[in-house]
């Protein structure tokens, strides 16, 4: 027979345990507040089911890194004016327009059930760049976007230059056999770069901020590494040829880009051109979403989740 406090036989019985105190406290987990703005993603280039996808991993991520949260997906190339979320590609537009609209509607429908509501405020939507780094040309694109909408919307930066791009970008080599994965491993690969070009799309500015997050790539890989724009005539060539002239005799191209940013063909093109192989871009890796999700909740002001801490 048992007792209220376990099995008569004496068995030993689990019990919770007690909450660690201080440091050693498992951290609460974050939740997206409720109410809180849907995190939009503005995806460039040319629609397609390839970018949707991408597209939809990002937000994956970023909703399992933040519970709750509200994450949909607007194309600055997706159908025509008369776009609505229901399309399959829907415009950046549509889908602000539709989110304000949304918040209305859920205002009213308290109002009238006779709730004690306030009236919203703050943005609707926090929209976040899909880009590596910043292009004026694009940038002027979203904000057109988000005007058009006349939602209330908070504009976030793009996701760059950051210590996980180079991670990312330090991955995409190594899946191309182009870089060791590892450089306290022992082995090496025998069509690891020695120099690497890191290429970009969005003119000077975007060089320059691709080129920080090319001295994190550099110290990663111990070779020199140099960025590039796409779309400026022969710079990828010239600095091909500015690596191999200061001894670097194998070289990678690495695209600094997302992937739905740059045309088809262009990446093949700038390879061929400095002479090269090239890795993928980096595309839906988990960093993507994790920088997107905290691009929001800066924005937000929210706090980011704590790890534990340990001895």
């Amino acid at each position: 027979m048992s007792s209220p406090t376990g099995p008569a036989s004496g068995l030993p019985v689990r019990m919770p345990r007690p909450r660690q105190p201080g440091r050693h406290r498992r951290p609460e987990p974050v939740v997206a507040p409720e109410g809180a703005p849907a995190l939009v993603l503005a995806v460039p280039g040319v629609p397609s089911t390839a970018t949707r996808g991408l597209a939809e991993e990002v937000i994956s991520i970023a909703r399992s890194e933040l519970p709750g949260l509200d994450a949909r997906i607007g194309f600055l190339e997706g159908t025509d004016h008369e776009a609505t979320v229901s399309a399959e590609y829907p415009t950046l537009t549509a889908v602000l327009a539709h989110s304000a609209e949304q918040r209305a509607a859920r205002y009213e429908q308290a109002l009238a059930a006779g709730q004690e509501v306030a009236e919203p405020q703050g943005p609707v939507a926090v929209v976040v760049p899909l880009l590596a780094g910043p292009d004026n040309a694009m940038m002027r694109h979203i904000r057109q976007a988000v005007m058009d909408s006349r939602a209330a919307v908070e504009l976030t930066d793009v996701l760059g230059p950051h210590p996980l791009l180079a991670e990312a970008l330090h991955v995409r080599l190594s899946e191309a056999g182009l870089a060791r994965a590892d450089r306290a491993r022992l082995f090496t690969v025998a069509t690891a770069a020695d120099g690497i070009i890191l290429a970009t799309v969005g003119g000077e500015e975007a060089v320059q901020a691709a080129g920080i997050t090319g001295m994190l790539l550099a110290a990663r890989l111990a070779v020199p590494v140099m960025a590039a724009a796409l779309d400026q005539d022969g710079a990828i060539a010239a600095t091909a040829e500015q690596l191999r002239g200061s001894g670097s005799g194998q070289l990678a191209l690495a695209p600094h880009l997302i992937g739905p940013e740059v045309g088809d063909g262009l990446l093949d093109t700038a390879a061929k051109e400095a002479g090269c192989a090239t890795s993928e871009a980096i595309g839906a890796y988990p960093a993507i979403g994790k920088l997107a999700l905290s691009k929001y909740m800066t924005a937000l002001g929210i706090a980011p989740p704590q790890p534990a801490q340990t001895h």
